[in-house]
């Protein structure tokens, strides 16, 4: 069982992150999150084409989200709680087409996130 109390980390996924292959690959357990919204920024898709993302996603596009030009955009997902070694190998998971950001969700959580670069 992970320990969270000396550093815990929000992560906010929209995407892939949030599937139960993708975590056990990464995180080697299944991740217990809460539905929140990130405020402002609006979903698409980029083409993966790295060999190991697409063997452990299984899927050839994944969701990428940007600043949106409405200022009602929002995209939903969920929030989990991980470790900062969870952190970084979602780091490692997320192809050159991610960077990851610090937000504050509708709940007024304050997560890291992956958004385009």
């Amino acid at each position: 069982m992970t320990d969270f109390t000396a550093t815990p980390v929000l992560l906010f996924s929209y995407g892939t992150l949030q599937d139960k292959a993708v975590q056990l690959s990464n995180f080697g357990r299944e991740l217990a999150g809460s539905a929140d919204r990130m405020l402002g920024y609006a979903q698409s898709w980029v083409e993966i084409t790295d060999p190991q993302v697409l063997a452990t996603s299984g899927k050839t596009h994944h969701p990428i989200v940007r600043p949106g030009s409405n200022p009602e955009d929002s995209v939903s997902g969920m929030v989990f709680q991980i470790s900062t070694e969870e952190l970084a190998a979602a780091d490692a998971y997320e192809v050159s087409d991610y960077k990851r950001v610090l937000v504050r969700l509708a709940s007024g959580l304050d997560a890291w996130v992956y958004v385009s670069v």
